[in-house]
């Protein structure tokens, strides 16, 4: 939708609900919570669950196979033999929990990134584009994507970590891990690597990495991690059987980085490297780098094309002895967004997007229903796709002057969020994006999709301008030069104009346009927005250094859907956590209610019962939207558009839960009758390394 089109809508909407919001300034200065009102069903397939022993298992067959055109490169000289790239225990994926079965090789993945490549170190938290290709490139201890095909526990599923074991009084797991298995580039994998990635990477506080020493603290004692033998590693905790933390053991909190690439240039082992250097070495087209993943970068076309080809020592093979991935190639087309995906694949071009821009929602569905159309479409059940308004709750870090001080102060106090909850009108927003049963107003905290969801936990401040401009009166502000626009009346900030620079990522549609549209609810208050969209690696910044005001955020990380795999993102129990409130050098002034909220989540990580979990939750979600932590805007649903000719997508795949879609359909399994294959750009064709790198 055209942005002139957009604010037209929402102005129509605006203007019809003012009513309601008038209504509610009669009858009380502040308007009290209401009840929040149930949602609309969509779709809803169900998913086919397993124990984990029809889904996996590790061990050695008696014979492997691969695709003749790898078996030519053997031949060749190029390759060793299939049985020496494999580890002595390769991960099986049986046949019992696949959807069509044993597949066959050839074909290729077309998909779209609306994020550009930062680099290849994913382990100093760079960005290798999103949208799949970090999950690609990257992999961890355990795999919790496709844990909601499970059964028999919730719990992730094993991967450099083939098995656990826990000690009797629950204090010490024991994890084995793949024994013979290699890097893409041929080089052994083993504990050393993990060990390289605890210590110099986790732990060294140098290292802009995606978790540190605080994330792996239960009740600020620290988590430890030692190396038993070359096939076996040792955590010690100081709770009894923390569960929780196994969801801590991948995609970005635990994954594995090769010692080989990354040693040589990490400070501690190169006295003449830096810490910038070390993050930045491995640039956007120093291809191919080393992973452990299914597919490997080969060739990119930097900011239009990516090509990934197999990586022949890829650790996982089916029952029938096949070494996976079955399909050659997966493709990535670069570009601005992730409106981009969806039109491509409307267009016929791109093999798969996660209907998450709720705005492209009507066209999608129509294009589905066409004769034509390569692509199915499969809605989740619940509303899982938040957007919410966060405020930068630092009283410190990022602060630079005094203007940011007074923001600082009036961001930290309840009422100001309140005012601003009163302010946004969900709905209309919602509407103005798409009509119809698609969106609705959100009060923030837990999302109505989750398990632990209690919609009497939740206090819905309703739309109200009059109750908004009653709590900035309240706490002090007035147009004190006739601009239409609040001042500061008191502090070194006096008569100034309360102005907020509110960011949202460009390649999210919704989050841009409720930037846009907060920009009229706000200045309806006495409030000026500047909005800025901003590409997600100056997000990704912009949270290390605390130089940000407001974001319009998708809260999709998984803490608000499964806050128990996510439970130390929920509050400010890390340096790092959340987002919206980090600390500062150690140090964090907590709100008057964080304490509490603190206290919860401790509680909720180390509880074994369900219904104590969801009673903690619910006390949490109260205390959450009653203070306005963050400020709801919109809560959607996710819908994924799939190519038809994909076979053993798991059924009922979510777009979004434990993680993204690359991280839910088991990709490395996913297959393509031969008749529907569809050229590959470099055919035959595996990465090759420089001779500098090789053994």
């Amino acid at each position: 939708m055209k942005r002139s089109s957009f604010v037209r809508m929402l102005l129509v909407t605006a203007a019809l609900l003012a009513v309601i919001g008038a209504g509610f300034a009669q009858m009380s200065e502040v308007a009290d919570p209401i009840p929040y009102p149930e949602g609309v069903q969509l779709g809803d397939v169900p998913v086919v669950l397993f124990n984990l022993d029809e889904m996996l298992r590790y061990g050695a067959l008696d014979s492997y196979n691969e695709p003749e055109w790898v078996t030519a490169l053997v031949e060749a000289g190029e390759l060793p033999p299939v049985e020496e790239r494999l580890p002595e225990n390769p991960q099986i994926i049986l046949e019992s929990g696949m959807s069509d079965g044993i597949g066959v090789y050839g074909g290729v993945w077309r998909d779209y990134a609306g994020v550009a490549t930062e680099g290849w170190n994913l382990c100093a938290r760079q960005t290798q584009g999103w949208f799949g290709i970090n999950y690609i490139y990257g992999e961890a201890l355990l795999k919790s994507g496709p844990t909601f095909l499970r059964k028999d526990a919730l719990e992730p599923l094993p991967n450099l970590a083939t098995d656990w074991e826990w000690s009797e009084d629950g204090y010490e797991l024991t994890m084995n891990i793949l024994r013979g298995a290699k890097w893409s580039d041929g080089h052994p994998f083993g504990v050393h690597d993990i060990m390289f990635t605890w210590e110099h990477i986790i732990l060294d506080d140098n290292v802009n990495s995606w978790t540190n020493r605080s994330s792996w603290q239960i009740g600020g004692e620290d988590i430890t991690l030692e190396a038993v033998d070359d096939d076996t590693i040792l955590w010690t905790f100081p709770a009894p059987r923390p569960v929780q933390r196994l969801f801590d053991m991948d995609f970005l909190q635990f994954n594995v980085c090769a010692e080989h690439v990354y040693a040589p240039m990490h400070p501690a082992f190169n006295e003449e490297s830096d810490y910038d250097t070390f993050t930045t070495f491995q640039g956007q087209a120093d291809l191919p780098v080393a992973s452990m993943g299914p597919w490997v970068a080969t060739d990119y076309q930097i900011d239009e094309f990516m090509v990934m080809r197999r990586n022949p020592y890829y650790w996982k093979v089916d029952s029938a002895g096949n070494q996976l991935p079955y399909l050659d190639e997966v493709t990535f087309e670069k570009g601005d967004g992730g409106v981009g995906r969806t039109l491509g694949t409307l267009a016929g071009s791109i093999d798969h997007t996660n209907l998450e821009n709720p705005s492209t929602y009507v066209e999608a569905i129509t294009r589905s229903q066409d004769d034509d159309a390569h692509f199915r479409i499969e809605w989740s059940a619940g509303e899982t796709l938040p957007f919410s308004l966060l405020f930068n709750l630092s009283s410190t870090l990022g602060v630079q002057d005094e203007r940011e001080q007074a923001l600082r102060e009036l961001f930290r106090d309840q009422r100001f969020r309140r005012a601003v909850q009163h302010a946004v009108d969900g709905d209309g927003i919602g509407q103005a994006i798409v009509r119809g049963p698609f969106t609705r107003a959100f009060a923030g905290g837990l999302t109505p999709g989750s398990a632990y969801f209690d919609i009497d936990s939740v206090v819905y401040y309703p739309y109200s301008p009059d109750s908004s401009k009653a709590l900035l009166a309240e706490i002090g502000l007035e147009d004190s030069d006739g601009d239409g626009i609040l001042n500061w009346t008191d502090g070194p900030v006096a008569g100034e104009n309360v102005v907020i620079v509110v960011g949202a990522n460009s390649d999210q549609a919704a989050a841009m346009q409720m930037g846009e549209a907060l920009v009229l609810l706000l200045q309806e208050v006495g409030i000026q927005v500047n909005f800025r969209p901003q590409e997600s690696t100056v997000t990704n910044s912009n949270w290390t250094t605390g130089n940000w005001e407001a974001h319009i955020a998708r809260m999709t990380s998984g803490e608000f859907t499964v806050p128990f795999t996510r439970c130390s993102d929920l509050g400010p129990v890390t340096d790092l956590t959340p987002n919206w409130h980090r600390a500062d050098a150690g140090s964090r002034e907590l709100l008057e209610f964080e304490p509490e909220l603190i206290e919860i989540i401790n509680e909720f990580c180390l509880e074994p019962d369900l219904d104590a979990r969801k009673a903690l939750m619910s006390r949490y979600n109260q205390i959450f939207t009653e203070n306005a932590y963050n400020v709801g805007g919109i809560i959607s649903r996710f819908g994924l558009a799939l190519a038809k000719r994909f076979k053993n997508i798991p059924v009922g795949t979510p777009p979004n839960y434990y993680q993204w879609t690359w991280g839910n359909v088991i990709p490395e399994a996913v297959w393509v009758s031969p008749d529907e294959q569809i050229d590959q750009i470099f055919p035959g064709t595996v990465p090759v390394y420089d001779m500098m790198d090789d053994m």
